[in-house]
């Protein structure tokens, strides 16, 4: 049965006689909603327009919410819908018909919303008045960041924003009991208007005493030293934030808040604080498990107490067991070092390697100094970056020997003994002493399931025989995520990495670099249509052996399916080459294929399927001919 009028008052009364006259043989709200779309719509989505609705379609899963029509929430859908214009911008928008259709057997039924939208009245521009307090940088940024853009619809939600973010930015430049006056007026035409934002800064104001309490073992002077603001200093409310954040990064306390104090109605210039924490149990131990198709069952222990010796240092033991590897490794971590910038952290290690084309074993230590820069922005206007950079000294040995099919071909025999490789045995082994330099910045709000921002890392390292050594090398590898969120839906996740190592000096005699360190692609984490360590530059029998340049990318559209899962499309691409700098852009390999992930406790399950758009002639796998060109990962607990 079909119904449709002109008129809303009409419509209307033919809906509610139609329904009324089924739910007479049926219980109360037995007619289920089994669709309900809508046209005309341009300026909003359909999602958006349903997630404020009372009426809405049933799930079409068996298992899924079923929704049954009611005459009072849809009238006042009806208004939700003029409300949910206007408050965007769309005075106009009116719901101007809609069609009926009832199931043969009169117990469901389909609702299509035909929707006029109108004309929006936009911002011909934005004036911000009064904000000469705030320096002139500041005040371009604000410009530049506010949320309502000119030419965009009168948003009210938009320009609540805007007047929160400017609000925000006095107030984090010592104006604490600023206040904003936001005003509309006409602008040069019928649909345009202007927005103007007044300021009225107040007096300026500093930070005056600070109250610790909540804090037994913890002493005053650790709780002291991570706040980021001082007695005397401008007034800055993102300051009180970062050491909140800062006081939760020690892991000593279960609850960290900074705040200001005062009394209501009062306006102090000098405004006191008070930290208010409690602490946690300082040892903790925690257990994960996961699996991949590469690495099978994967068990971790890690075992830290956050207060050692006091100071909210952190010592601790880990220890992973896996097929690709498996060891113990103790950590020790000074938060203060000198200033609250700085951190001193040292571990040693014994941990196996078990890969395609070596093991290694690795015994020995590493010290490190981190500086962990300032975190800049609004906290309304975005996330803070957190930007850090560390300097590291590894004094370890390795034990190390490659595969027996690399050892069978008789062709590598030189290039072996060059690497320090008795060609009879296959093994190596040396000391590594080496001075590394790691710097990154990550703008995401969650790197584990981040929606947009991006992570850069960058490290370089040199090991010599000048620190008492056994090798000579320069190595430099560099990594960039990308995460960009497309109608607050699809995700486009981006991965590119480069790297390459190199001998230091002029002659053969003086590049001694271990096998170990040499580049393979392939497997889960990158050319997801090969298997782990299969793409590498060939023996002439057909064996990856490793290069010392590599460059691949990874690019993944992320789509919500159902709940927490969700489907991926992938490109990858990839490739090692023999010399050093040889970057061949030209001869990458490619796959492509789809993915699923489910979001669990645990961390997110991940199943991909990687075919070869083009294969590599000749390759062998376990000393076979590669007999196919597509691979299948599995893995429960990683996330890229």
């Amino acid at each position: 049965m079909s119904v449709r009028k002109p008129g809303r008052l009409a419509a209307i009364c033919t809906l509610l006689i139609t329904l009324l006259g089924v739910s007479a043989c049926k219980e109360e709200g037995g007619v289920k909603v089994t669709r309900m779309t809508f046209n005309g719509l341009k300026a909003v989505k359909a999602g958006q327009l349903k997630s404020v609705l009372a009426t809405g379609p049933s799930s079409k899963l068996p298992w899924g919410e079923k929704r049954y029509f009611s005459r009072e929430q849809f009238e006042a859908d009806l208004k939700r819908i003029a409300a949910f214009y206007h408050d965007r911008g769309y005075p106009d928008a009116r719901v101007s018909s809609f069609d009926v259709k009832l199931s043969s057997d009169q117990s469901s039924v389909a609702i299509t919303l035909n929707i006029s939208e109108g004309e929006p009245i936009v911002a011909e521009r934005i004036e911000l008045r009064g904000f000469e307090a705030l320096p002139p940088d500041h005040f371009s940024g604000l410009e530049e960041r506010i949320p309502l853009k000119a030419g965009q619809p009168m948003d009210r939600a938009l320009i609540q924003a805007s007047h929160e973010a400017a609000l925000d930015e006095l107030k984090d430049h010592g104006y604490p009991y600023a206040a904003v006056r936001t005003t509309e007026a006409a602008g040069s035409g019928d649909r345009k208007h202007v927005l103007t934002l007044t300021a009225d800064p107040g007096p300026l104001a500093h930070h005056g005493p600070t109250e610790i309490q909540g804090n037994s073992s913890v002493s005053d002077r650790v709780i002291e030293r991570q706040l980021t603001f001082k007695r005397g200093d401008v007034f800055r409310q993102s300051k009180m934030l970062e050491s909140q954040r800062k006081l939760y990064g020690l892991e000593v306390f279960q609850f960290a808040n900074v705040q200001p104090v005062r009394a209501e109605g009062e306006k102090p210039l000098e405004i006191p604080s008070r930290v208010t924490v409690t602490e946690g149990k300082h040892r903790k131990v925690n257990f994960s498990v996961g699996y991949g198709t590469e690495e099978k069952g994967r068990v971790e222990a890690d075992w830290r107490h956050v207060n050692f010796f006091g100071g909210a240092r952190t010592a601790g033991v880990r220890a992973r067991y896996s097929a690709l590897d498996r060891g113990v490794r103790l950590n020790f971590k000074q938060p203060y070092l000198f200033t609250p910038q700085y951190s001193f952290g040292a571990q040693g290690q014994y941990w196996h390697n078990d890969e395609p084309a070596f093991t290694l074993d690795n015994v020995g230590g590493k010290v490190s100094v981190t500086r962990e820069l300032g975190r800049a922005g609004s906290s309304v206007l975005g996330s803070r970056p957190a930007t850090s950079i560390s300097f590291t000294y590894a004094n370890e040995w390795e034990d190390y020997s490659v595969s027996a099919a690399t050892l069978a071909d008789l062709s590598q025999r030189d290039e072996l003994i060059a690497l320090g490789i008795d060609p009879r045995t296959g093994e190596g082994r040396g000391q590594r002493m080496s001075l590394s330099l790691d710097g990154g910045r990550n703008t995401t709000d969650n790197v584990l399931d981040a929606k947009r921002g991006y992570v850069a890392a960058l490290h370089l390292e040199r090991a010599g025989t000048f620190l008492g050594g056994d090798y000579n090398y320069n190595e430099i590898t560099g990594e960039l995520r990308h995460y960009l969120a497309v109608a607050n839906r699809v995700v486009i996740a981006v991965r590119a990495r480069a790297g390459s190592i190199d001998g230091i000096g002029d002659t053969a005699e003086d590049l001694n670099v271990p096998f170990y360190k040499r580049y393979f692609l392939g497997g889960a984490t990158n050319l997801r249509g090969w298997g782990r360590f299969d793409v590498a530059p060939l023996s002439g029998f057909g064996l990856p052996i490793g290069g010392q340049s590599f460059a691949s990318f990874s690019t993944e559209l992320r789509v919500p399916i159902w709940g927490n899962l969700g489907g991926v499309l992938f490109l990858d691409g990839g490739n090692v080459w023999t010399d050093p700098w040889n970057f061949d852009l030209n001869d990458l390999r490619y796959d492509v294929g789809p993915g699923l992930r489910y979001n669990t406790r645990i961390g997110p399950i991940r199943a991909d399927f990687g075919y070869q758009l083009n294969p590599i002639p000749g390759l062998l796998v376990n000393g076979k001919p590669e007999g196919r060109h597509f691979r299948f990962h599995f893995s429960i607990g990683q996330a890229f």
